[in-house]
């Protein structure tokens, strides 16, 4: 039985025991998020044992993924070992291989291993486009089998999670490729898919087989991630009628994937201005029944280019406080190269304090500690403690130490007139001692 039949059933398991103790929930409460498929557990049960337990839904941490992988102008297997390094290193809780360029059997075994114990996720679409280009000369010769096929090797070897366009139909994709979106498909694979439906004239066979590739789910019991092909790219594409008509058909898939005993989540958008962010988060949940729900950003301007990171953490903040439950960092290369090791880095950071931020309004016993513990620190100028509870203390201790030693307790922002030290007297005078108060100050004129 899959996990999610076991809830359904009523059965607590290890697995659910793990998700509570590590969340700080009760085991019923999750029992009954993944009974209801509002909760899932991203692990291919070949790698249960060698992955952490990383659970996305309602009531549990909002979690972030990184994106690595190669691109087929830029191959270097060796560089995205080193970012699957650093999405572990610096927090992810999750990591997907977007390999497109060279031996992608190769490549994705060995950033499973790099990234390991996290969850790792693929869109087998690429591969399956980019093996059939390598044998025949051109990916839109690919079959039904090599798609299906490949999604087949990947959950063999392991993966967790895959992103699967399969609510992009043959007259969706021909509708919005001749519409006149401003960026008619930006997800590259809907972009596969759709120029291989229009070529043969055939539906999208993860579509039509749907239910064959829930049985391949079934049988190792991962996660599918249901993608959002129409995802509006661009500002003014956002809600339009062919990003509403996809979501309206990725809702009747999350039910079909339920009624077969399928872990399943949503992706979401893209481009959206901030004042309908939240509204785009609530209709998801509403036509999916909660489903968990995993979103690119979402980006909530255009023009921020080198800094999408920073665009993507805003949207993704504000959609994780009303709901979202998984965000898909964006790094600053976003829309113009592949980032490279630092870039991943600063994806990381923007999208852990975005998720951490809503966390402190979805679940303000369980986040906020940190933050009240810091702030103390901040009170009593402990600079140690501030540094280690800072959510990159490298980075902290850097710009700390970025003109050398500070010649008072306090930092060269305010010197002598830090607001700690003016009032250090009487603050003295009015509360308990601390061990704090042995230690010696710096008096200030």
């Amino acid at each position: 039985m899959t996990i999610y039949e076991d809830a359904r059933s009523g059965k607590i398991t290890d697995e659910m025991k793990k998700i509570a103790e590590v969340e700080g929930v009760e085991p019923e409460f999750v029992r009954r998020g993944l009974a209801k498929g509002r909760i899932v557990l991203l692990r291919n049960v070949l790698r249960a044992d060698k992955v952490k337990v990383v659970a996305v839904g309602e009531g549990m941490r909002t979690k972030v993924n990184a994106n690595i992988g190669t691109s087929n102008t830029l191959i270097d297997l060796n560089m995205e070992i080193e970012k699957a390094r650093i999405a572990k290193k610096y927090g992810a809780d999750t990591v997907m291989d977007l390999s497109t360029g060279g031996n992608l059997d190769v490549i994705r075994r060995e950033i499973m291993k790099a990234a390991e114990p996290l969850p790792l996720g693929t869109v087998p679409i690429y591969q399956a486009f980019m093996d059939v280009t390598m044998k025949r000369g051109a990916g839109l010769y690919m079959t039904e089998d090599d798609i299906l096929n490949t999604i087949e090797k990947h959950l063999k070897d392991g993966v967790d999670f895959m992103t699967l366009h399969a609510a992009l139909t043959k007259e969706l994709a021909s509708r919005a490729v001749r519409s006149e979106r401003a960026e008619p498909i930006v997800s590259r694979g809907g972009s596969i898919l759709a120029a291989w439906m229009l070529e043969h004239d055939k539906e999208n066979p993860l579509y039509e087989h749907f239910d064959y590739v829930l049985e391949m789910f079934k049988e190792y019991d991962a996660v599918i991630s249901l993608g959002d092909s129409l995802r509006p790219g661009a500002l003014e594409d956002a809600h339009d009628e062919y990003h509403l008509s996809e979501l309206m058909v990725n809702a009747r898939l999350v039910k079909r994937a339920r009624e077969h005993g399928v872990q399943v989540m949503l992706e979401g958008p893209g481009h959206v201005p901030l004042d309908r962010v939240v509204a785009d988060v609530k209709l998801a949940k509403r036509l999916t029944d909660g489903a968990p729900y995993y979103i690119l950003g979402p980006l909530v301007t255009d023009i921020a280019a080198g800094y999408d990171h920073i665009a993507g953490a805003i949207g993704g903040a504000l959609a994780a406080a009303h709901g979202a439950d998984f965000l898909c960092y964006v790094t600053p290369a976003e829309h113009l190269n592949l980032p490279n090791p630092e870039q991943v880095r600063e994806g990381i950071i923007a999208f852990r304090i975005a998720a951490h931020a809503a966390d402190i309004v979805k679940y303000p016993d369980r986040a906020m500690k940190v933050d009240i513990e810091m702030g103390r620190c901040r009170g009593r100028l402990d600079w140690e403690c501030m540094l280690s509870l800072a959510i990159d203390p490298e980075k902290a201790r850097e710009i700390r130490n970025q003109y050398g030693p500070t010649p008072l307790k306090s930092c060269n922002m305010c010197g002598s007139l830090c607001v700690f030290l003016l009032l250090d007297k009487w603050r003295r005078a009015t509360r308990a001692p601390s061990p704090e108060d042995a230690r010696p100050t710096t008096s200030t004129p």
